[in-house]
């Protein structure tokens, strides 16, 4: 089922389920009050989709997840999960634009699959892993690549308001795989990889993470990028697709 955040006309944001080229209209956040639809349809192409989740509390990240990207930048593949931390305030949606900071003079790509959690996680075992999942969407790890080897530690530059695009949907019954993940800026094929090539599993990053802290329903994870990062630059359209859920789309300016 495909979830999604939406605005349209004279309304707040709202949620809905999306059906071929209509969206279901539902009463109210799936993730807390269930799936119960309204009678009202809309046509998809009436409204805007939004970013389909805001974390409440926190997006974590994992870096050098496939061992490829980790390869191209000079580094080693952790034996642990490598965690850092986006601001929710980094959240856009589809279609909104990636604001290239002034601070930096080259900003990435790095297109990633997230998991979006649905229920309070805490010492979650890897084999319970799927009862606290509400499902995954598509998202761009975007990072300002000088600060972040001038820092020292990534906050600044994983952090920068825009730098996280989430979205178009969530899809709360896909099955981790052997799903391509790609991405393409202004058509051309980047990034081309497999979610089989994951180091650490999501089950296993479910199990790491919520033992270092508590997860809420709403907070993101976000799995690492495959190999094939690389610059954009203001008037760049950036797209990450990851199969089974979707495109997710944003300009850069």
């Amino acid at each position: 089922m495909k979830i999604a955040r939406f605005s349209s006309p004279g309304s707040d944001p709202r949620f809905g389920i999306i059906d071929d080229d209509e969206v279901v209209v539902l009463q109210g956040d799936p993730m807390f009050v269930g799936f119960e639809t309204t009678e009202e349809r809309l046509a998809l192409a009436d409204v805007r989709l939004l970013a389909p989740v805001i974390p409440r509390s926190k997006i974590v990240a994992v870096g050098r997840n496939y061992r490829a990207h980790a390869e191209e930048l000079g580094n080693e593949v952790p034996a642990e999960p490598l965690l850092f931390f986006k601001p929710n305030t980094s959240v856009i949606g589809p279609g909104e634009a990636i604001v290239l900071p002034p601070q930096s003079e080259q900003v990435d790509f790095e297109g990633e699959l997230a998991v979006v959690i649905g229920a309070l996680a805490k010492n979650v075992a890897a084999a319970d892993a799927a009862s606290v999942i509400f499902g995954y969407t598509v998202a761009n790890d975007v990072t300002a690549r000088d600060l972040q080897k001038t820092d020292g530690q990534w906050a600044r530059a994983k952090g920068f308001d825009t730098f996280c695009p989430i979205g178009p949907v969530i899809e709360t019954e896909f099955v981790v795989g052997d799903q391509v993940i790609g991405t393409r800026v202004n058509e051309q094929i980047k990034q081309a990889g497999s979610l089989t090539d994951l180091v650490h599993s999501v089950p296993a990053l479910i199990e790491y993470i919520s033992a270092a802290f508590t997860l809420l329903p709403g907070d993101v994870i976000l799995t690492g990028t495959p190999a094939g990062v690389g610059p954009i630059v203001s008037g760049d359209s950036v797209e990450v697709t990851v199969e089974g859920i979707g495109s997710l789309t944003n300009p850069v300016r």
